[in-house]
């Protein structure tokens, strides 16, 4: 059975500060978190939140500082390898000239 509220005076709007809208938005919107039970626990409304969110968001809106670096996860090759087989490994600098790496290639196929 649910649970029943029984509100005995006059009912009053609740103040929320904005810490407060900060640190239940933060909670529902954390990884892994889910938003309904973020707003049972604080006894307000999903949708609530959502305005929060919005309402900070705007609060936030401006320009932020971006810094855009070399990525350093995929270092271009230096060399382009080729396999024949068990018979030859052949490994050519980038800075090869094209004709020359094609008369090796050509030479080692004929092997």
């Amino acid at each position: 059975m649910g649970q029943v509220q029984v509100i005995t005076g006059v009912e009053r709007r609740r103040r929320w500060s904005v810490e407060q809208k900060r640190t239940i938005v933060m909670a529902a919107f954390a990884p892994g978190a889910v938003v309904t039970d973020v707003a049972r626990r604080a006894d307000v409304c999903g949708s609530q939140i959502y305005r929060w969110r919005r309402e900070l968001a705007a609060e936030q809106a401006g320009f932020a500082e971006v810094v855009v670096l070399p990525d350093r996860a995929t270092p271009a090759p230096s060399v382009i390898e080729v396999e024949l087989g068990d018979r030859a490994r052949l490994r050519i600098p980038i800075s090869a000239p094209p004709d020359l790496a094609a008369a090796v290639l050509a030479a080692l196929v004929r092997r």
